[in-house]
């Protein structure tokens, strides 16, 4: 299993909007409001690294009100 964060700047006005339409994307485990340099942070759950790759280019990115994603995958050390 491979979990990331991933940390959304959305248009203005639009972040409740873009987590609440994140948060019911298939592999999103949590999607809340933020404030700081982001508006939205996501956590996801995927099988692989390229599932997960898929899941965020695919579906998260095009969800409306997005300007830009980072993606934060979760190490085990």
């Amino acid at each position: 299993m491979v979990q990331a964060y991933i940390l959304i700047q959305s248009e203005v006005g639009k972040a409740h909007a873009v987590a609440t339409a994140v948060a019911q994307i298939n592999g999103v485990t949590l999607a809340e409001d933020v404030t700081g340099p982001y508006d939205v942070i996501a956590r996801l759950e995927a099988e692989t690294v390229d599932e997960l790759g898929k899941l965020v280019i695919a579906r998260i990115q095009e969800v409306p009100g997005i300007t830009r994603t980072l993606t934060c995958t979760v190490v085990k050390v």
